[in-house]
């Protein structure tokens, strides 16, 4: 089974995924480049294709954008691109929960996967999602 996902963006990071969702202009390529400075990798801007391989579901560039992130008012950089199963959907929300207690769930390909609400709008977000990573996401 395979999909194609619009409007979201994919990194990778310590071999595993973390697909970042929410409304166009919310932040996600540039929490993206945020993660991309701390060691990540692109897997997709503005779109991912999402194969199951067994009990995974593996986020792999868009062959249409393969390799591009918008940079806001800069333009498009091209850059190296991976693939990895995905382990946590993190969602760009100025509603999300301040203390939340666990995690959401995305259903990916009928496959459960963590789903962790951030706050957009903080100058440590890469930092945030990568705590998210460790301490919900899968292994």
């Amino acid at each position: 089974m395979s999909a194609v996902i619009a409007n979201v963006t994919c990194v990778a990071m310590r071999g595993r995924a973390m697909m970042i969702s929410g409304p166009s202009g919310i932040g996600k390529s540039s929490l993206a480049l945020a993660l991309m400075d701390r060691g990540a990798e692109l897997i997709g801007d503005d779109g991912v294709t999402l194969d199951q391989v067994g009990e995974l579901v593996v986020a792999t560039p868009p062959p249409n954008t393969r390799g591009l992130i918008e940079i806001r008012n800069v333009g498009l950089l091209e850059v190296p691109t991976a693939r990895a199963p995905v382990a946590i959907v993190l969602k760009l929300t100025k509603d999300a929960e301040r203390l939340p207690l666990g995690h959401k769930t995305s259903l990916l390909l009928g496959r459960e996967v963590p789903l962790v609400e951030l706050y957009p709008d903080t100058p440590y977000l890469a930092i945030r999602a990568e705590a998210a990573l460790e301490m919900h996401g899968l292994d």
